[in-house]
C-alpha cells in the first residue's frame, strides 16, 4: 500500500478505503482493465473451472440471492484455519521458526541452554529433533523465555520484524509470501460479497494479529487463535499488558467452536480448513440450520508445494478426508483446482 499512500495525498481516510474496497472487488471478480494482473475470467481466476470451483460460487449466488437459502449479511460469517488453509505450514508450523529465532537470539545469554534436550534442538535449527523432544513441559519452558515477561507492544514489533524479514529454509520466500493466491482471492470473493471474514486457528492470537490484515485483509479483531495469559501493569508510569508463560485456550480441534462462540457469537455459515484440527469447527457449521459451505484443502501437489495428508505429523488430514467425502463436503486439490499456488 505504500505506493497508494504516496500518490494519494490529501485524499480524506473515507475516499482511500473506498479506494481499497473497489480494488478489492476488482480482485474478486476479474479486472477488465488493460493490464490488470487478473485475468478477465470473473470470480476466483486462479481456480480452475471444475466442480470444486462450481460449489463455491453456486453457494454464494444461492445465499445472497432472495429466496429459501437467501443469507441476511449480517449472518454471512466465514471461518479460516490459517496454518495449511490460508499459507503453507510444512516442514513445521511457521510460528515455530519464529520461537526458534527468538530461542536463537537469546541464547549467547544462556549458555546453559545447550544442555537442554529442546532448546539445543531450536539452538541448532534442527526442527526435526525439535519436535522429538517437545512435551507440553518443555514447550512451556521454550515459550516463558521466548516470550513470557513482554509487553503485547514489545512482541507485536518483534513479530513484525520476524515476518517482514524471514525467509522460509526450502523456498527461499518471505514466510508471508508463502500465503495461497487462489485463497486470497475466495478472501476477497466472500468479502464482495458481503461476508465477514475470520481466521480461527491453532496459532497463537498475538503472533497473527500484527500481520493478518496486511496480508489477508483480516483486521486483528477479527483473528481467533490460542490464547496466553496477560497481566495488566504500571511500567514507569505507563499502562502496559504483560505476557504470561500461560495457556489459556488452546484453539485447535474441539477448541474452535468453543472460540467461535466466544469471540463471534454467531455460528458461521461456511468453514475452510485443511486438517483434523479443524473437523470440529467444520461439523459445527455444518450443523447449523439453512444454507451452510464446507471445504476442505487437500494437500496433493508435490511439485507445487507438499503432498501430504492421513499420516502426516503436520496438518494430518485422516478422519476430516473421511468425513468430508462421507458428508459431500468440498475437498479442493490444489494439484488439479488451483492453477497456481503462490502470487
Amino acid at each position: 500500500m505504500k505506493n497508494i499512500e504516496t500518490s494519494s495525498k490529501g485524499m480524506s481516510r473515507r475516499n482511500l478505503l473506498r479506494a481499497g474496497a473497489l480494488v478489492a472487488t476488482a480482485a474478486a471478480f476479474g479486472s477488465t482493465e488493460p493490464g490488470s494482473g487478473y485475468a478477465q475470467t470473473g470470480p476466483l481466476p486462479s481456480w480452475n473451472d471444475g466442480p470444486s470451483k462450481r460449489s463455491i460460487l453456486d453457494f454464494v449466488g444461492h445465499v445472497t440471492t432472495e429466496g429459501d437459502r437467501f443469507v441476511p449479511p449480517a449472518e454471512r460469517i466465514a471461518v479460516f484455519d490459517n496454518d495449511g488453509t490460508l499459507w503453507s505450514e510444512q516442514p513445521t508450523y511457521f510460528q515455530a521458526f519464529f520461537i526458534m529465532h527468538r530461542v536463537q537470539a537469546l541464547a549467547p545469554q544462556h549458555p546453559e541452554w545447550k544442555k537442554r534436550d529442546l532448546f539445543a534442538a531450536l539452538i541448532a535449527g534442527d526442527m526435526q529433533r525439535a519436535a522429538a523432544h517437545a512435551t507440553e513441559e518443555s514447550l512451556a519452558d521454550v515459550l516463558t523465555v521466548a516470550h513470557a515477561g513482554m509487553t503485547t507492544d514489545e512482541f507485536k514489533a518483534q513479530v513484525l520484524d520476524w515476518i517482514n524479514t524471514a525467509k522460509h529454509p526450502k523456498t527461499g520466500r518471505l514466510f508471508s509470501q508463502m500465503v495461497y493466491q487462489p485463497m486470497l482471492e475466495l478472501l476477497d470473493y466472500l468479502r464482495a460479497n458481503a461476508f465477514k471474514t475470520f481466521i480461527v486457528s491453532g496459532g497463537g492470537i498475538e503472533f497473527m494479529r500484527p500481520w493478518t490484515e496486511r496480508v489477508y485483509g483480516i483486521p486483528p479483531e477479527q483473528v481467533i487463535g490460542s490464547t496466553g495469559g496477560l497481566k495488566y501493569e504500571i511500567r514507569n508510569g505507563v499502562p502496559v499488558l504483560i505476557k504470561l508463560a500461560q495457556l489459556v485456550h488452546n484453539d485447535d480441534k474441539d477448541g474452535k467452536p468453543v472460540s467461535i462462540q466466544r469471540h463471534i457469537g454467531r455460528r458461521p455459515v461456511a468453514a475452510f480448513g485443511n486438517s483434523d484440527g479443524d473437523l470440529q469447527m467444520l461439523q459445527w457449521t455444518a450443523a447449523g440450520a439453512g444454507s451452510r459451505f464446507c471445504l476442505y484443502v487437500h494437500h496433493d501437489d508435490a511439485e507445487r508445494e507438499w503432498a501430504y495428508d492421513r499420516k502426516s505429523h503436520v496438518g494430518r488430514l485422516d478422519k476430516g478426508l473421511t468425513d468430508a467425502q462421507a458428508k459431500g463436503w468440498t475437498v479442493a486439490s490444489m494439484k488439479d483446482d488451483w492453477k497456481v499456488v503462490y502470487p
